[in-house]
């Protein structure tokens, strides 16, 4: 299946620990193989991460479009920040780029799976939430190559060279 998109960063999030709030950031450095400095799962912080770097926790992933879906369906208040995802994205077909590469700014991303919501999201926030994101939640990436990414910068496919 072809995908073809032309999207942009909104927002970016990070939390320094496990349950600590996410803040807002204009831009962040992103490390191959490791994700966003100053986040809670690049420094091994995440929940229930024990030190060690997963690659579906490296970068998180949500669309601005299901993000107001799930409101709209829901009626939940239900914003970027609270969702604990990463990159705030719109024009992204999120569930499409499983397996796909993209970049956002100078970085290379690979999808590697949705980022269903989990019960923990649920604890740390309201009730239904987990219903009301289900099938939207996000996606989970692999950083491919590193770099700077910064609120405005264009969300695209790429095509990387056969080896």
């Amino acid at each position: 299946m072809s995908v073809s998109f032309a999207g942009e960063l909104l927002a970016i999030g990070i939390a320094p620990q496990a349950k600590a709030p996410l803040e807002l950031c204009e831009s962040v450095e992103i490390i191959a193989g490791r994700g966003i400095v100053g986040d809670r799962y690049s420094a091994g912080k995440g929940a229930g991460q024990k030190g060690k770097i997963d690659d579906e926790q490296q970068v998180t992933l949500i669309a601005a479009e299901a993000i107001a879906a799930a409101c709209e369906e829901s009626g939940l208040p239900i914003t970027h920040l609270i969702t604990r995802r990463n990159l705030l994205v719109q024009g992204v077909p999120l569930n499409d780029l499983v397996s796909k590469t993209f970049r956002v700014g100078e970085v290379i991303l690979r999808g590697l799976q949705p980022c269903d919501p989990c019960g923990y999201l649920e604890k740390q926030t309201f009730a239904h939430i987990k219903q009301a994101l289900l099938k939207r939640g996000g996606l989970r990436t692999v950083v491919l190559q590193g770099g700077t990414i910064r609120v405005g910068d264009a969300v695209e496919l790429v095509e990387l060279p056969r080896s």
